[in-house]
């Protein structure tokens, strides 16, 4: 009688333990936390312009005229101007002029298809435009005038074109 006792004493025990662990223990559940963060970028105005020859071929006598391009890439919505200096064969900005040696040829440059408006280095010559975020392009016409002295060789002047923004 003695085991029977004790085993229904342990017994009893044993189901006390087991329904207490059961009723105070609770499943895990997992626990968050979180925040936020900024996120920030800003954009520059920024500009780049680059540049094809201007090639006029051969120079016969007669009124001579050829183009070329400039491309503009500004940041959108950036507003830019576009000059072009006198080069670097003594001429300026409203007769300029290529060398070969010590002979020149001349030349004009322009920003419209007519030939009439000077495109050069000074307010007023500028050719502008406003960025849109991809590549612009602009049309450089140039003309070499009828009844320019011929003397042989290959003439040639370097332009620097400028972007303003």
């Amino acid at each position: 009688m003695k085991y029977s006792k004790i085993f229904k004493s342990a017994l009893a025990a044993a189901a006390v333990g087991f329904l207490a662990l059961g009723l105070a223990s609770t499943p895990a559940v997992a626990a968050t936390a979180n925040t936020t963060f900024s996120v920030t970028a800003s954009v520059a105005a920024t500009c780049s312009i680059s540049a094809s020859t201007l090639a006029f071929g051969a120079y016969t006598g007669v009124v001579n005229n050829a183009t070329t391009t400039l491309s503009v890439y500004c940041t959108n919505t950036t507003p830019y101007n576009v000059g072009l200096d006198a080069g670097l064969s003594g001429g300026t900005v409203t007769t300029r002029a290529m060398k070969s040696g010590a002979n020149t040829l001349a030349y004009w440059l322009y920003s419209d298809t007519n030939r009439t408006v000077n495109w050069g280095n000074t307010t007023g010559s500028w050719v502008g435009g406003t960025g849109t975020g991809s590549a612009q392009t602009l049309t450089v016409y140039g003309q070499i005038p009828a009844g320019e002295p011929m003397f042989i060789g290959s003439y040639s002047d370097t332009i620097t074109a400028t972007v303003n923004y």
